[in-house]
Formats: C-alpha cells, structure tokens, sequence
C-alpha cells in the first residue's frame, strides 16, 4: 500500500514538473512582459533565470498572465497618507 502512496505522489510531483517546465519556458519567453513591465526588453541571461522559480510557481503566475495583471503597488502608511492628501 505505502508504495502505491509513493508512486502516486512521484506520478503527480512528476507532472506538476513537467507541465512547469513547459509553462516556464513560454512564460519566460513571452508571458513575463505582459506581467512586469519592468521586465521588457530583458535580456536573455533574465529570462534563464526566472525558468526555476517560473516551473515551480506555474499555477500563481498562470491566473496573473491570463488576467494581464501588472505588478501590485505597495501599500504602506506613507503611500496612503499622499493618496488621501492627493484626494
């Protein structure tokens, strides 16, 4: 039964893998731009780079690419104060 769990679990790390590799390669060649515009116009030792992190986090920057969401602002009590002010 306990080998049965450990090849389950292989099997699914496995294509979790693989279908972040996959991902992370498109993701670093075309999907990294539409989300970070800090990221355009990279070069290509940047996006070698990001593949690693890109395959494990594939799920998260998946829904960012698809929604063509930008990087969020930082919110602190100082950037609050300058929009009430601003208001």
């Amino acid at each position: 039964m306990s080998e049965a769990i450990a090849r389950a679990v292989l099997a699914v790390a496995g294509g979790y893998l693989a279908v972040g590799v996959v991902f992370a390669v498109a993701f670093a060649v075309r999907g990294v731009d539409r989300i970070d515009s800090s990221a355009q116009g990279a070069g290509w030792g940047f996006r070698v780079l990001i593949v690693p992190g890109s395959a494990a986090l594939w799920p998260w920057l998946a829904a960012r690419w698809v929604r063509g969401a930008q990087p969020p602002t930082e919110r602190n009590a100082h950037r609050d104060a300058a929009r009430e002010s601003a208001s």
